[in-house]
């Protein structure tokens, strides 16, 4: 389990259980925008009692814990990424199938950080969607 959720949880008065080791690793091993239904299947296949909620639990542990985050991507169901080794990413995501294809561009980067200078606004954070077709359901 993450040395981080191991810190994080004994200050929430919670235990390291193996369902919650077999949730962690399970999600931090994915390398793709999970929903809570997703993930509880991917860990049934590890341990087959496992239940959703715990599922779910655990992944709001992680986001709280910073080692997640949480993505609406229009379609009603909350999805989960990695917060771990990605830099900050751009989302392209397929109305029809709904695919996530993660991509990175310095210069629509700079571009939002000189409209928000010219304004004078304080970035925080932000993020980019687009919302198309991916080549398959085209």
């Amino acid at each position: 389990m993450s040395e981080r959720v191991d810190r994080f949880l004994p200050g929430r008065g919670l235990k390291t259980t193996r369902q919650r080791q077999a949730v962690v690793r399970v999600f931090l091993h994915s390398h793709r925008h999970l929903s809570a239904e997703e993930l509880h299947s991917r860990v049934r296949a590890v341990y087959p009692r496992i239940g959703y909620a715990t599922v779910y639990r655990t992944l709001r542990l992680l986001v709280e814990a910073g080692l997640a985050e949480e993505r609406q991507f229009g379609d009603g169901r909350a999805r989960f990424e990695s917060a771990l080794h990605k830099g900050h990413h751009d989302h392209l995501i397929c109305v029809k199938c709904g695919r996530i294809a993660e991509f990175e561009n310095p210069r629509i980067e700079e571009l939002q950080a000189t409209a928000a200078r010219r304004r004078g606004f304080k970035v925080r954070s932000h993020k980019l969607e687009i919302y198309g077709l991916c080549p398959q359901c085209r």
